[in-house]
């Protein structure tokens, strides 16, 4: 069958604000509004159900923020990335925010597929001491695995964390930077490695701050 798509573009933005409560279903129909006010030739699939071809690279937990998400959509019609970009943002949702927007390879891979690690940075709100938190950090860091359950199966998260520091700023704020694997079935949570810090990840505000993603050309070659 035909594709029934000329372009595919791919958005990268932030998710704050109020818009850290919108779960990831309701985030893509949120997008799927914005791009239809905003008049984007968005091709849709075929069959008894038509969805818009519109993909989310990874999903935002509940309560977190972003400034690093990446979708990408598929047109019906050619539209300059620049021309997009001006159009989106002026019909976006309140605390969605378009950094950028590029023309993507047709036969690049599903995105879900492509990302591999995420960076995020938690600010603790809950006083805690910089070098006892340290400690904290260098003991997760030796241990030799951390055996903990999630919905039922046992996993290992130490082999989900890549990397771990800690800072304070002039107003002793503590921020904990993470850097966590991202692999479908191998996927860390910040929240999991507060908790492994004996933190309390509801006492933290948990953003994320890049996507890693594999190289696509290499993949589609």
């Amino acid at each position: 069958m035909q594709p029934n798509y000329v372009q595919r573009l791919q958005l990268v933005f932030s998710k704050t604000g109020s818009t850290r409560y919108i779960g990831h279903l309701d985030l893509a129909r949120t997008l799927e509004r914005s791009l239809n006010r905003a008049q984007i030739p968005l091709a849709y699939t075929q069959g008894y159900n038509p969805r818009p071809r519109l993909q989310l690279a990874t999903a935002l937990p509940l309560g977190f923020t972003s400034e690093c998400e990446i979708a990408d959509i598929w047109l019906l019609e050619s539209i300059t990335p620049e021309k997009a970009l001006v159009v989106i943002q002026e019909k976006m949702a309140p605390g969605i925010h378009i950094h950028s927007i590029v023309e993507a390879d047709l036969r690049a891979p599903a995105l879900q597929t492509l990302v591999i690690e995420a960076e995020y940075t938690a600010n603790v709100r809950k006083q805690v001491a910089i070098n006892d938190l340290n400690q904290r950090i260098i003991d997760l860091l030796s241990a030799t695995e951390l055996i903990r359950e999630r919905r039922g199966k046992v996993y290992d998260l130490r082999s989900l964390v890549l990397d771990l520091e800690s800072s304070a700023d002039d107003q002793e704020r503590i921020f904990i930077k993470m850097r966590l694997r991202h692999e479908p079935g191998r996927t860390g949570r910040p929240d999991e490695v507060l908790s492994a810090l004996e933190l309390d990840p509801l006492d933290a505000h948990i953003h994320r701050t890049r996507l890693i993603m594999v190289d696509a050309t290499l993949l589609s070659t």
